[in-house]
């Protein structure tokens, strides 16, 4: 079991339609997945979206490679 102080993403109902989003943020984790898969860096999307913390980002990326392996 993962137990998380602070969870890198959340979603509410009134927040975009209760898409994940990086918490404290209206950056869908959608996003980094598509810039990723565009080719950019995940520096250069922060730097396009700097209201995501980057352990964020880091962390929910670590989160996606444990669930699918």
């Amino acid at each position: 079991m993962i137990v998380l102080e602070h969870s890198p993403i959340s979603s509410s109902p009134k927040v975009l339609g209760g898409a994940l989003v990086f918490t404290g943020t209206r950056v869908p984790v959608q996003t980094l997945l598509d810039y990723l898969n565009d080719g950019f860096s995940l520096g250069e999307f922060i730097e396009f979206f700097p209201s995501v913390a980057l352990t964020d980002a880091e962390e929910f990326l670590r989160m996606l490679e444990r669930s699918s392996g």
